[in-house]
């Protein structure tokens, strides 16, 4: 036999899809790629074992791993500092993906650079040619893969000119070892040098998504404000991280007295700080329109976001499986137009 016998799950494909798993995606900002609406955070996942402050071990994060490609969670957030600088969010990754090979196309990998990582001297950290070769090619080796399909820096670097990193994005590029490139807590101003040189330089691979933080009560931090705003009316994509507010806005503090051991705020100490009596009397306002829509907390949340100009995909993690099927259903919900005005004369008052 002269040819291999295809896959009959792959008999009568649709022409161009939308969605995957019943998942909708988006694009990412004004490129080509789709992710989807609810992607995959994983900075607490690793080997609390080894002491490097992740709060999901191998095993479970395993079971969130298969249960995301069930749910067509495929955009999956990481970091190659996350937990403790040990890289063990992608090396956790790269496992699976090596026992799950035929998945690899089906997952959007997003990680960062830009951290003290792989190394101690000086130039293990910032925004240099070197640095950032040395870190894409140290990410590829923890995540078993052989190109990123999304590339952030970290942090905006004020030392290293924007030519000499931008040109090692546009190598990378070439390589075909990054396929998108994108920033991560930066400011208007910040944005606009970026766009503004990729311009003048003729750039191929601008800036597509920027992840930044958001959450529906406080919004985007101070020194990030506008953000959001200039992305809804430029190119990039705004990637909202920690958007449940580190899981504040979910229903186990609407009665903080009852949050015990195992929640994060209380685990890290930071449950008074977080949600004193003042934030909890909002929690609850915003709990009384989410019951009725009959949706959680947290989902109500999440909808919300998502239909906001601007706003890419969200990334929250799950530490549970049943976390991640509630913030997976999030993401194939439209909210009622009495139910967003609801939600913007309470963000407003």
């Amino acid at each position: 036999m002269d040819y291999l016998q295809p896959d009959p799950s792959l008999y009568n494909v649709p022409f161009t899809v939308d969605e995957f798993n019943g998942m909708p995606y988006r694009l990412l900002g004004r490129s080509g790629l789709r992710v989807s609406n609810v992607g995959l955070g994983t900075w607490k996942m690793g080997f609390p074992e080894t002491g490097d402050g992740a709060r999901v071990d191998e095993k479970t994060a395993y079971r969130i791993f298969d249960r995301a490609i069930e749910l067509g969670v495929t955009f999956w957030d990481t970091a190659n500092r996350y937990n403790g600088a040990s890289g063990n969010s992608e090396r956790l990754i790269g496992r699976w993906l090596k026992n799950n090979p035929d998945q690899r196309r089906n997952v959007v990998i997003a990680t960062k650079c830009f951290g003290g990582m792989d190394g101690r001297t000086p130039n293990h950290s910032r925004l240099s040619r070197t640095n950032i070769l040395e870190s894409v090619y140290a990410s590829l080796e923890r995540l078993q893969v052989d190109y990123l399909d999304l590339l952030y820096f970290h942090r905006f670097d004020e030392e290293t000119p924007m030519e000499e990193s931008l040109c090692a994005i546009e190598d990378l590029v070439a390589q075909d070892t990054v396929r998108y490139f994108g920033v991560s807590n930066f400011t208007v101003e910040q944005l606009q040098q970026y766009a503004s040189l990729q311009r003048e330089a003729s750039c191929r691979c601008r800036v597509t998504a920027v992840q930044n933080y958001f959450e529906l009560l406080n919004g985007e931090k101070p020194e990030c404000a506008g953000v959001l705003e200039y992305c809804a009316t430029q190119d990039p994509a705004f990637v909202a991280y920690s958007p449940l507010a580190g899981g504040l806005l979910t229903d186990r503090y609407l009665e903080p007295s009852k949050a015990s051991k195992g929640d994060r705020l209380v685990d890290e100490g930071r449950l008074s700080e977080a949600a004193p009596p003042e934030v909890v009397r909002k929690l609850r306002k915003l709990n009384e329109v989410a019951d009725k829509g009959n949706l959680s907390l947290s989902q109500m949340c999440l909808c919300y976001m998502l239909s906001m100009p601007g706003m890419g995909p969200v990334i929250p993690s799950a530490s549970t499986v049943e976390q991640l099927e509630s913030n997976a259903e999030a993401g194939k919900i439209q909210l009622q137009d009495e139910q967003k005005t609801a939600i913007r004369t309470f963000l407003a008052g």
